[in-house]
């Protein structure tokens, strides 16, 4: 019975706010969706592209506009990612399916017309894409896949519009570390395209929320040398989410927490631990375990353990606090950094509870080293 309590009660404490998309953006819901899909598949991260499939029918996208998405990515993130990703939308549809909640098929592409000519057609799309024409000498039979097929027969499929291809390209080559080239010249590319400025940068904000701190400042980095602003910051300290998973995005305890988290459950069936990630200065409200013990292990990034009336602890690889039952204190990131933990709770008394009191206010945070 403590194990279950245990275990419950760490995913209540640690299930942070997700600040998602706005209703003030230009992008739609399902637009949204198809950020964190492209990413996802492009990162080869199943876990949350399941999450980010069964999201984005939720916000509208239908089986045909998905498996376009996935399918066409295969010229950009290759046959075994898109092949993977085909087969968790498979999975995700039987889920759905036998859990009663709706995939709607969407319409298929239209045939196309009997004077179809794939090398025409996609030289035009592909012209209008870079604006100007583009010849590719150096490799002509790369130039002519490029032009018959990926701008030919691919974009030639109407189920999902030029700026919808756009959008899933600019958010999977975002994920690509050493694609930077393509992808401002697909940022810029995208706007040819039928993409506005303001959902260009939509992009950014959706993916700093729904995919990681690296991919995010790839993209801004692109889109401020073709918008000619303001270089992102790089002083941010970033964690290897392929050491310890970075975990769903969370939203039940939003009140109880300033900035983004995830949630990583390990063994989670059998009242394992539970892996946590704080985006840089993300922390919780000051709260008290009554008659329980938290145990929290850094593994990754740099954070602090604030107990009332101590001395600030920071936390690096290794740390480890136990924290007494009845102690009032916070957690969180440091303000450069990422920030990984593992915790679980012990001496579980059958009266257990947590009681969350005031927020981090910045000017007690600002005060840390």
């Amino acid at each position: 019975m403590n194990r279950i309590k245990s275990a419950l009660t760490a995913v209540a404490l640690l299930a942070t706010t997700a600040t998602g998309a706005t209703e003030t953006m230009e992008l739609t819901t399902a637009q949204q969706a198809l950020v964190t899909i492209a990413a996802n598949e492009a990162r080869g991260d199943i876990a949350s592209l399941r999450v980010a499939i069964d999201n984005g029918f939720d916000a509208g996208l239908t089986i045909s506009q998905i498996k376009e998405a996935l399918s066409q990515l295969y010229a950009y993130t290759g046959f075994p990612r898109s092949l993977n990703a085909l087969g968790t939308l498979q999975q995700v549809i039987q889920e759905r399916q036998q859990n009663g909640k709706p995939c709607e098929p969407g319409r298929e592409a239209s045939p196309l017309p009997a004077d179809y000519d794939a090398l025409r057609c996609g030289t035009r799309v592909q012209t209008q894409l870079t604006g100007k024409p583009f010849d590719y000498r150096f490799a002509p039979q790369t130039d002519y896949y490029l032009k018959a097929h990926l701008f030919g027969d691919i974009f030639a499929r109407d189920n999902l519009s030029h700026a919808d291809r756009e959008i899933v390209t600019v958010s999977a080559i975002s994920a690509l570390p050493g694609c930077e080239p393509q992808l401002l010249a697909h940022v810029h590319g995208a706007r040819n395209m039928g993409v506005t400025d303001a959902q260009i940068h939509d992009i950014a904000t959706v993916m700093q929320s729904t995919v990681g701190p690296e991919e995010t400042r790839r993209l801004q980095a692109a889109i401020a040398t073709e918008f000619g602003e303001s270089q992102p910051k790089q002083d941010v300290k970033t964690v290897d989410f392929s050491v310890w998973p970075r975990g769903e995005l969370n939203t039940a305890y939003a009140k109880y927490f300033i900035g983004n988290s995830y949630l990583a459950p390990l063994d989670a069936e059998h009242g394992g631990p539970v892996n946590v990630t704080f985006e840089p200065r993300c922390r919780n409200n000051w709260h008290i375990h009554h008659a329980s013990v938290q145990v929290l292990v850094c593994v990754a990034g740099r954070g602090w353990y604030v107990e009332e009336g101590k001395a600030p602890l920071p936390m690096t690889p290794g740390t480890v606090v136990a924290i007494p039952a009845e102690a009032k204190h916070w957690h969180g990131a440091a303000r450069d950094s990422w920030f990984q933990h593992i915790t679980y709770m012990t001496q579980v008394g059958d009266d257990a509870s947590n009681e969350w009191l005031e927020p981090v206010t910045d000017e007690e945070y600002d005060k840390l080293p």
